[in-house]
């Protein structure tokens, strides 16, 4: 039996959230709140029928996104273009950008090619009540000459089991590869008027393991402050452990920023 058959349609949803209020993206046994929790519900009242959720990345507790991708199979009589502003009129840290029906084969997570993360770091004296759930705060800036020349050891395809934190689903290869990793300063103003200098370390990759990005970016950081010299990386990725890496960084800096469905590596070809 085919979507046809059944009038079942197979929509894909692009979804942005503030994470600091969410225990994670995945649905959980034990009723805490998540962005798949909430989303679901919300769904089903719309739709009038259960909704189940298959998101592209599984973000952790305090991970924001500007840009997950979310599918579900449903034979909803609601239009899908109307989805979206029937979902966002009750939803204040979770919005649903756009709706659009996929093919029957297509999955957020199984057919995605690649994504985008962007971590970002703030340099004080932004208030911390502000900015605490939006960017790792700093007290000193980085070198960026010398995180720039670090960068270059880490685009490509390798074994990348250094930048693998505990307790992940396993995986067959931990061999990734990435195709771009961009390096922005830049300032911000927090709500109290206090301008401050901002770092965001923007990473590009087919797929990404545990923590992975929070890693290359906590290492980034260390290499930025003298803790590595930038070609350090290079011993850092053949070790293959994970203690050879600098420390992790805290969630709420980190953004899933694009997801991809198409080949999108040439754009990254130097």
């Amino acid at each position: 039996m085919t979507i046809a058959d059944t009038n079942e349609r197979n929509i894909l949803l692009t979804v942005a959230y503030d994470g600091s209020g969410f225990h994670g993206w995945q649905r959980q046994r034990n009723g805490v709140r998540t962005v798949q929790g909430v989303l679901e519900e919300r769904l089903t009242r719309v739709c009038g029928e259960p909704v189940a959720l298959e998101g592209t990345s599984r973000t952790d507790a305090g991970v924001h996104a500007l840009g997950q991708r979310v599918t579900w199979r449903g034979c909803s009589g609601i239009p899908t273009k109307r989805i979206p502003g029937a979902v966002n009129n009750s939803l204040d840290d979770i919005i649903v950008l756009s709706a659009e029906e996929r093919p029957e084969d297509f999955h957020a997570r199984f057919s995605a090619t690649g994504k985008t993360y962007v971590y970002k770091y703030a340099v004080r004296p932004p208030l911390p009540v502000f900015v605490r759930n939006y960017a790792c705060l700093l007290a000193a800036g980085l070198n960026t000459d010398r995180i720039a020349e670090a960068v270059k050891y880490l685009i490509g395809t390798y074994d990348f089991a250094s930048f693998q934190a505990a307790g992940g689903t396993p995986r067959e290869t931990t061999v990734r590869t990435i195709y771009g990793i961009d390096v922005r300063e830049g300032t911000g103003t927090d709500p109290g008027g206090n301008s401050y200098e901002t770092l965001e370390i923007e990473v590009t990759g087919d797929g990404f393991l545990y923590n992975m990005v929070r890693i290359i970016a906590g290492t980034l950081a260390a290499v930025g402050t003298g803790d590595f010299a930038p070609e350090e990386i290079v011993v850092i990725i053949e070790k293959k452990e994970r203690v050879f890496a600098g420390p992790t960084a805290p969630p709420q800096g980190l953004y899933l920023k694009e997801v991809y469905f198409e080949d999108f590596g040439e754009r990254f070809e130097r």
